[in-house]
Parts: structure tokens; C-alpha cells; sequence
């Protein structure tokens, strides 16, 4: 169990806020970190894994002009991603992740790029970049901490 998980859904319990999940490159492990919390349910209203760019526009509603003109692997399609997963299940808190787990690149991006973002009560989306290193597992792993801390850092509860 995620220490992180852990912190992130006692601070939203603690707000009476909600959280909802995109994930790309992590695959569903930001999902299994949170749900793996005993007493989740009372935050975590759930997830959606959009790995490939249609899923991210036809499922999640990334519009397309952003991930035509930035990508799949881009800030801003990160910052859409959380976005609409927040307004999708009508959460206070959207995360989400996108990037390049490698062992190869996407497009211009080496593995270990990942961005995450967290829309949460605050006009503003948190939108965080990092160039890790390791296995591809390592970078998931990563990332999903990552994503956790910037939900954290989204509520103020660092």
C-alpha cells in the first residue's frame, strides 16, 4: 500500500472531496495504489485507462486539437486528461498521467518523459514534468508517485 495513496485520500476525506483517475503510460497502477487503501470508496470514484490517442479523445474527451497539435506525450494533454476525468465523474480532484514508459521513444521523447497533472478546486492545473530513469517498471512506479504527490500538492497538503 502507497504511503502516498494513503495521505492523498485522507487529505480529500478530510476536504469532503473526490477524486477521479486518467491514465496512460501507468496502465492503471495510479487506480490500484489508490484502491488498494482500506476505506477508498469514500474518495476514489474511479478511473479510466486511455492509452491510445483515440481512447484519450472518444473516451476521456482529450479534445483533438490538443493532442494534434501537442501529442500524446505533452503537458497539455495531461492537463486535458485530468480535466476531463474530473468533469467526466464529477470529482473535486482529477489526476492523470501520460508519457513515454519506454524501453523506446515516442515521438521525440525518450523513455523515462512523464507528465502529470492534478485539475483540482483551484482554476489552475498542476502540470508536473520529469525525466526519470530505470526499467520500464521503474518508470511506471515512478510516475504513479508522481501523480500522487501532485494531487497532494494540488489540495495543499503536502
Amino acid at each position: 500500500m502507497s504511503d502516498s495513496a494513503a495521505r492523498l485520500l485522507e487529505a480529500l476525506e478530510g476536504r469532503g472531496m473526490t477524486v477521479a483517475v486518467a491514465e496512460s503510460l501507468t496502465g492503471g497502477l495510479v487506480c490500484a495504489a489508490i484502491t488498494a487503501v482500506p476505506g477508498a470508496s469514500r474518495c476514489f470514484l474511479g478511473g479510466i485507462v486511455a492509452y491510445a490517442a483515440p481512447a484519450k479523445a472518444d473516451v476521456l474527451g482529450v479534445p483533438t486539437s490538443v493532442l494534434a497539435m501537442h501529442g500524446t506525450v505533452a503537458a497539455q494533454t495531461a492537463q486535458a486528461m485530468a480535466l476531463a476525468v474530473r468533469d467526466r465523474f464529477g470529482a473535486q480532484l482529477g489526476l492523470a498521467t501520460t508519457g513515454a514508459a519506454g524501453p523506446g521513444w515516442v515521438g521525440e521523447h525518450p523513455p523515462g518523459t512523464v507528465f502529470v497533472a492534478a485539475a483540482g478546486p483551484l482554476p489552475a492545473v498542476l502540470v508536473r514534468h520529469a525525466e526519470l530513469s530505470g526499467t520500464r517498471d521503474d518508470v511506471r512506479a515512478a510516475t504513479v508517485e508522481l501523480a500522487l504527490a501532485a494531487g497532494l500538492e494540488a489540495l495543499g497538503a503536502r
